[in-house]
């Protein structure tokens, strides 16, 4: 007997949660109905978890009664369907959500039933989220521009269509440059700029300057120094918030660049992963400090130029001009170390820090070149980083106010020092 009752374990589990969830999924669904709707709803909060019992009861009675728990689905959508034309005729609510939230319920126990629990209850998240969120869904989508669908599908056609086709083969004898690699470096830096475009243009429309920095970060260090460092010059106040948040974009583009060795290179971030960690800390102290000396209300931040857009990250001409410079990174380094070696790689490293360095880094990381070790490719990157911060404290101290040079003076040079010195122990 008491093994019998062991066995129920399970069958009563998947009834508390089948009931359970349809019983939360009825209450929010009523709550979020306006008053003057709940008229023409099918019944009250307790219906979902009758639903949710029968689907249950037919689904463990189907043995017993073949196809009972299909003919009881048939049933259930032929009386949702003269539900539904009887309330579009009584009211001028059209939407089918609830039809389909009674549907999800009575089909949940056989989702209880054939995947596993952690499963079935990501699938409870994900409607019970979907159900709570419809106002702000509705507020999101009339933000959203048409532009921006028209983006997700170039996205979609650059990584889902257009990188499986691409053949991965060298173009040059010699250079460890193909189309794939080329179009799998544009794909990713792509949906790197893009999730922080999207983040900052319509979850965080009204960022403060830290979180502008962070987000900033993300998609270019180098364009939100330039930005801020010119918007620095308006602010009559505060000029430690706007160096920090061009310290916060430094800081973050030493994750950025971490991610890329992730994804490209899994060898080489295990190498890294010490440089980067004591490099992104020393950046986030740094940028605390120089924020709490002037503690002031921030203001929220506005990087869109007045009458203007944010640059998209996916617009063609951007990804030409990032392929055109990986494949001149591609055949400078190689030449360069046919004739230089890795004092030429050393120097190029720093050169490039003064321009683009993702096309070169990336180029590091995929390239498979004969003489260049884990560690000389370390190296560089940290070189390349070293030039690039000098590139923008010298942007932050000519393009920002005065006030705010100090605290960018003493913020790069820590960042800088800090640089300095893992590179040399890199080197050893």
């Amino acid at each position: 007997m008491i093994a019998e009752l062991g066995d129920l374990g399970p069958l009563i589990l998947q009834l508390v949660i089948s009931v359970g969830f349809a019983f939360l999924l009825g209450m929010e669904v009523y709550i979020k109905t306006p008053e003057k709707e709940r008229k023409f709803l099918f019944g009250s909060e307790r219906t979902f978890a009758f639903i949710a019992l029968l689907g249950f009861l037919f689904l463990k009675s189907n043995t017993l009664v073949p196809h009972l728990y299909i003919t009881g689905f048939i049933i259930m959508g032929l009386f949702f369907l003269v539900y539904y034309f009887n309330k579009i005729s009584k009211s001028e609510n059209e939407g089918i959500t609830i039809i389909l939230l009674a549907l999800i319920v009575y089909s949940f126990p056989l989702v209880l039933q054939q995947f596993p629990l952690w499963f079935s209850m990501l699938i409870i998240v994900i409607v019970l989220i979907l159900a709570e969120v419809k106002d702000q869904v509705k507020n999101f989508a009339k933000k959203v521009y048409t532009e921006d669908f028209v983006t997700v599908a170039k996205f979609v056609l650059l990584s889902g269509v257009i990188l499986p086709l691409v053949p991965d083969k060298e173009i040059i004898t010699g250079v460890p440059v193909s189309p794939y690699k080329l179009w799998l470096a544009i794909v990713v830096i792509s949906a790197i700029s893009y999730m922080s475009y999207i983040l900052r243009k319509y979850v965080f429309p009204k960022a403060g300057l830290i979180l502008t920095g962070i987000l900033g970060g993300l998609y270019s260090s180098t364009a939100t120094t330039f930005i801020i460092a010119r918007k620095s010059k308006e602010a009559t106040e505060a000029p430690s918030h706007y160096a920090a948040a061009i310290l916060a974009a430094t800081g973050l583009m030493f994750l950025r660049v971490y991610l890329l060795i992730v994804v490209f290179n899994p060898g080489l971030s295990i190498h890294m992963l010490p440089y980067f960690l004591i490099m992104i800390a020393v950046s986030s102290v740094v940028t605390f400090i120089i924020y709490r000396i002037s503690p002031q209300k921030e203001a929220a931040f506005d990087i869109i130029p007045e009458g203007g857009k944010q640059q998209n990250p996916l617009e063609m001409k951007v990804a030409l001009i990032f392929g055109l410079l990986y494949v001149a990174f591609s055949l400078l380094t190689k030449y360069t170390m046919e004739i230089y070696g890795h004092s030429g790689l050393n120097v190029l490293s720093f050169i490039v820090g003064f321009t683009d360095i993702d096309p070169f880094l990336l180029n590091m990381f995929q390239g498979k070149y004969a003489d260049i070790t884990v560690a000389i490719i370390a190296a560089a990157t940290l070189q390349a980083i070293v030039s690039n911060n000098i590139l923008k404290m010298f942007y932050a101290m000519t393009l920002g106010s005065k006030a705010m040079r100090k605290f960018i003076l003493i913020g790069f040079s820590a960042i800088i020092a800090a640089n300095l010195i893992l590179l040399f122990f890199a080197y050893r």
